[in-house]
């Protein structure tokens, strides 16, 4: 049956595919990293803590993956490997996440109008789901915390007036452009995002959802995402998760959105949320945004975000240094929680130094 083909053809038929490392219960654990180049790392990412002005780099937990296996692993503070940390804004990408699952049962189109899901949206009837993903609805939004409270609308929409029901609190506001025209960062567009899940799925699976849909199939089993007082999950800001369990998450998006022989997130939609927004300018935040993801590439002449980085990598990241990183060409996800309030934690510093101590391709 072979004659006529060539020889290494005939070899490659009969070579059995490579294994891929998945976690079971409990992650694999691969060789362990010494050297020169993961002690400067820990010397970067833990130095002397000072729990009491909370000042400089203060790292809660720093773990990495490659190829599918644990190979560093290390907690400070109060933080453990069973403490579900509070992400912030990672919530931000595990919605995105979560909403590709609801994307591949057919629930909505990107181009969807948001309002067909949140009908209080109906004074903004141009804004779309994808819109809201590129946090572009066009809503009049400020995105100031500690440094701006009175003015900020992320601090009324948490812990004052818009508390109780924090999507309705964000469709009240103004537009200041059309929609799908101009970035600015919004904790109000994702909590939309997590009031339209809600019709999306029926309230019977919205409460359980992100648990069956997501969490379940990668092995997550100590997630906490709280809601507000009308049951919506608080998508901006507050999903607490083991950083073992978070970098699940990012194997699942560093393998295009396959888990084991599952296509759990479709391809299609994992692209799309590692495709930048077209609308962005250079220098309105630290990352280039895609699709509630925060992508590493350059933009308008400028130099991509973390230079240090290969261009490939993305990341979901949190208010004081909460950061998932997914580097696929280096098949390294690297989970990074802190507590950092002064302003001194550097990305890219710590991705340079990470890369050194971590990176290997896995050899055919």
């Amino acid at each position: 049956m072979f004659k006529g083909l060539p020889l290494l053809f005939i070899l490659l038929l009969g070579t059995p595919a490579l294994a891929e490392n998945w976690p079971a219960e409990q992650w694999s654990t691969g060789a362990q990293i010494t050297g020169p180049a993961l002690e400067a790392l820990e010397t970067y990412a833990f130095p002397t803590r000072d729990d009491t002005t909370r000042t400089g780099v203060r790292t809660d937990a720093l773990l990495v993956i490659r190829d599918g296996q644990l190979i560093y692993e290390r907690y400070a503070g109060a933080t453990t490997a069973d403490t579900p940390h509070l992400t912030w804004s990672i919530s931000k990408s595990l919605m995105a996440t979560v909403l590709g699952v609801a994307y591949g049962e057919g629930l909505f189109a990107l181009q969807d109008p948001a309002v067909k899901f949140y009908p209080a949206l109906k004074n903004h009837p141009a804004i779309t789901l994808a819109d809201l993903l590129h946090w572009a609805s066009g809503l009049d939004w400020q995105e100031d915390y500690e440094y701006a409270p009175l003015k900020s609308s992320v601090v009324a929409m948490l812990y004052t007036r818009g508390h109780a029901d924090m999507a309705a609190f964000t469709a009240a506001h103004d537009s200041y452009a059309e929609p799908g025209q101009a970035f600015r960062y919004s904790s109000g567009d994702s909590n939309l995002l997590a009031a339209a899940l809600k019709n999306m799925v029926g309230p019977n699976r919205y409460a359980d959802y992100p648990w069956t849909a997501l969490f379940a199939p990668l092995g997550i089993r100590h997630a906490v995402w709280e809601r507000d007082a009308t049951g919506t999950f608080v998508a901006s800001s507050y999903a607490y998760l083991t950083a073992r369990d978070l970098a699940r998450i990012g194997l699942l998006m560093a393998r295009d959105g396959r888990w084991h022989d599952r296509q759990l997130l479709p391809r299609d939609w994992v692209a799309f949320n590692r495709q930048p927004f077209a609308g962005y300018r250079a220098g309105q935040d630290e990352a280039l945004p895609g699709g509630h993801w925060w992508l590493n590439r350059e933009v308008d002449g400028a130099a991509r975000p973390w230079p240090d980085a290969p261009a490939d990598t993305f990341a979901a990241l949190g208010h004081w240094g909460q950061a998932l990183y997914v580097i696929p060409g280096e098949q390294l996800v690297i989970v990074r929680y802190g507590d950092d309030r002064d302003g001194t934690y550097r990305q890219n510093e710590l991705l340079k130094l990470a890369i050194k101590a971590f990176a290997a391709k896995v050899q055919p």
